[in-house]
C-alpha cells in the first residue's frame, strides 16, 4: 500500500469524498455534520493523504492544523469492500508519524456517536485517543464524540 500526499484534483478522490459526504448526510442529522468537503480539505492548514493499492484508492485521511501544536484528523474514510482489511490502521498510524513529524503535540477528532461509528471509535481507542470535551469551534452535541490524544 502506499500512501502519499494528495492534491485532490482527481477524479476519483473527488467521487470517494463525495460518497463520503454522502454517507454522513444519511446517518447524522445536518447541523451535527463536520466533514469537509473539496474546497475545505484544499485550505492551506490541511494536508491531505490518499491510501492506494496499486491504482485503487481504498482510503483516505486528513489533518487540519489547529494552532502550532494542535492538528485535527479529518475525512478518514476506507473504500467500504476494504473495512477492517488493516487499511484503516496503516493509514492512522502514517497520519499520527505525519502529525508528529510536523510539530504537532496534540491530535483531536470529532467522530458520531452512533453505533455506525463503532468501529471507527474502537479504532481511535486503540492508538490512544481518549474522549474528552469538544474542542476548537464545535460544540456539545449528542450525535458526536471528541477524542485527543497527545503525539
Amino acid at each position: 500500500m502506499t500512501i502519499a500526499v494528495d492534491d485532490l484534483s482527481g477524479p476519483e478522490i473527488a467521487e470517494f469524498l463525495e460518497e463520503h459526504v454522502q454517507q454522513m448526510r444519511s446517518l447524522t442529522p445536518l447541523e451535527s455534520k463536520h466533514a469537509l468537503d473539496l474546497d475545505g480539505l484544499r485550505k492551506p492548514e490541511v494536508t491531505f493523504w490518499s491510501a492506494l493499492e496499486e491504482d485503487t484508492l481504498v482510503g483516505c485521511g486528513a489533518i487540519k492544523m489547529l494552532d502550532p501544536s494542535h492538528a485535527e484528523l479529518k475525512s478518514m474514510r476506507i473504500r467500504p469492500t476494504r473495512q477492517r482489511s488493516g487499511i484503516a490502521s496503516m493509514l492512522l498510524r502514517h497520519i499520527i508519524a505525519e502529525a508528529e513529524g510536523m510539530g504537532f503535540t496534540r491530535l483531536s477528532l470529532e467522530t458520531g456517536s452512533a453505533e455506525f461509528f463503532l468501529p471507527a471509535r474502537r479504532l481511535y481507542e486503540k492508538f490512544g485517543f481518549q474522549y474528552c470535551e469538544p474542542f476548537a469551534d464545535y460544540r456539545p452535541d449528542p450525535n458526536s464524540a471528541f477524542m485527543t490524544r497527545t503525539v
